[in-house]
C-alpha cells in the first residue's frame, strides 16, 4: 500500500543521493575485475573480420543497443539484435565471421541461452557480460565479463539500476579501449558523425562554403573606388577581390576599409582601389577546415575572407553568415 502524501524535498534528495552513491560504487567495483578476460574480449572483436553483434533481453537489451551504438561510432562495427527475434529468423543476420556480445545479468535468461548452441554449430566466437560469472551464459563464453553488484539501487533491490549502469560502463570501457587500440582518430569520429557540430568542424572546408564562379566579388588592380563599391553592393559579401594583371590576389577592400577611407578622405572622387585598400588582405586555401577560417576570423576580427588557390588566384569567397548557417560555429 502506498502513501497519499509525497515525500518532502529532503527525503527525495536523500534517495537520489543513495541511489548515486550506489551506482558510483557499482561502476568502481569494476576496475578491480578488469583482468586476462577483458583482454581477451578486446583480442576476439579486434581480430573479428565480420561486426560485434549484441544481444541482450529487457533492460539488459536496451543497454546492448546502446552498447552496440557506441561500438559503432567509434570504430567497431556493430549492430544489436533482439534475442527472442534471433530464434525466429534473426540469427541469419550472425554470420560465422562475427562476434557476438551478450549481456544478461543472471546469465541464464533463456532468450539468450538458447542462443548458445547454435552460436557454438556457427563457432561465432561468444563475449558475454553478466553479474553471475558462474551462470550457463559465463560458462559458455569465450570471455566472460565481470558486471556483477552487491545489491541494486533500487530499495527493493529488483529493478535493474546498479546493474544496468555498471554494464553500460563496462561497455563504455570495452569501446573506448578498442578505439585506442586501432588508432581511431577525432576524424574518423567525425566520419560517422557528419551530421553532428563534431563533424562539421573536422570535415566542412572551405570549397564546401565558399561563393565562387560569378558570385565572387572582384575588380581589377586600378580599377576607380566606385567599381569596387558597386561590387561590394552587387555580391552583399562585405569586401571585394582587387586582382593584378596576372590574376592573382593583390589585396581586398572590405566595409571596414571604406569607413576608414571616409575618416582620411574628404572626397572620394579620383581615387583608384589601389589607394585605399587592405594589402596583402586576409586569405586561405579551399581545402582550409571552415573551424580554421572561423578561428582566423574571430583573431582578425573581419567577418569574410578571400579564398585562392596555390598561386594566390582567387577562386572564392567566404563570409561568416556561411560558417553560420552550416553549423560550423
Amino acid at each position: 500500500m502506498t502513501s497519499d502524501t509525497p515525500p518532502a524535498g529532503p527525503a527525495l534528495r536523500d534517495s537520489a543521493r543513495r541511489t548515486l552513491r550506489l551506482e558510483q560504487q557499482a561502476v568502481g567495483a569494476l576496475v578491480a575485475r578488469l583482468d586476462d578476460a577483458f583482454d581477451r574480449a578486446c583480442e576476439l572483436i579486434l581480430a573479428c573480420r565480420g561486426r560485434v553483434v549484441v544481444t541482450g533481453m529487457g533492460k539488459s537489451g536496451h543497454i546492448a543497443g546502446k552498447i552496440a551504438a557506441t561500438l559503432a561510432s567509434t570504430g567497431t562495427p556493430a549492430f544489436f539484435v533482439h534475442p527472442g527475434e534471433a530464434s525466429h529468423g534473426d540469427l541469419g543476420m550472425i554470420t560465422p565471421g562475427d562476434v557476438v556480445l551478450a549481456l544478461s545479468n543472471s546469465g541464464e535468461t533463456a532468450e539468450v541461452t538458447a542462443l548458445l548452441p547454435l552460436l557454438k554449430r556457427m563457432k561465432v566466437p561468444l563475449i558475454s557480460m553478466t553479474g553471475r560469472p558462474a551462470s550457463s551464459l559465463a560458462r559458455h563464453a569465450d570471455a566472460h565479463l565481470d558486471v556483477g553488484v552487491e545489491r541494486e539501487a533500487c530499495p527493493l533491490d529488483l529493478a535493474p539500476t546498479a546493474s544496468t549502469t555498471a554494464a553500460l560502463a563496462m561497455g563504455d570501457a570495452l569501446a573506448v579501449a578498442l578505439l585506442e587500440s586501432r588508432g581511431f582518430t577525432a576524424e574518423d569520429f567525425a566520419l560517422s558523425h557528419p551530421g553532428g557540430s563534431l563533424g562539421k568542424r573536422l570535415l566542412l572546408r572551405v570549397g564546401d562554403l565558399m561563393h565562387s564562379g560569378d558570385r565572387l566579388p572582384r575588380v581589377a588592380l586600378g580599377s576607380p573606388l566606385r567599381d569596387a563599391l558597386l561590387e561590394i553592393t552587387r555580391q552583399g559579401l562585405g569586401f571585394t577581390c582587387v586582382v593584378a594583371p596576372d590574376g592573382r590576389l593583390a589585396g581586398v577592400y572590405t566595409d571596414g576599409d571604406l569607413r576608414r577611407t571616409l575618416d582620411q578622405h574628404s572626397d572620394l572622387t579620383g581615387l583608384s582601389v589601389d589607394e585605399v585598400m587592405t594589402c596583402p588582405g586576409k586569405r586561405v586555401a579551399p581545402e582550409t577546415l571552415a573551424a580554421e577560417a572561423v578561428s582566423l576570423m574571430e583573431d582578425h576580427r573581419i567577418s569574410a575572407l578571400a579564398v585562392v588557390d596555390d598561386e594566390g588566384r582567387p577562386v572564392g569567397a567566404l563570409h561568416m553568415h556561411d560558417l553560420l548557417a552550416s553549423g560550423v560555429i
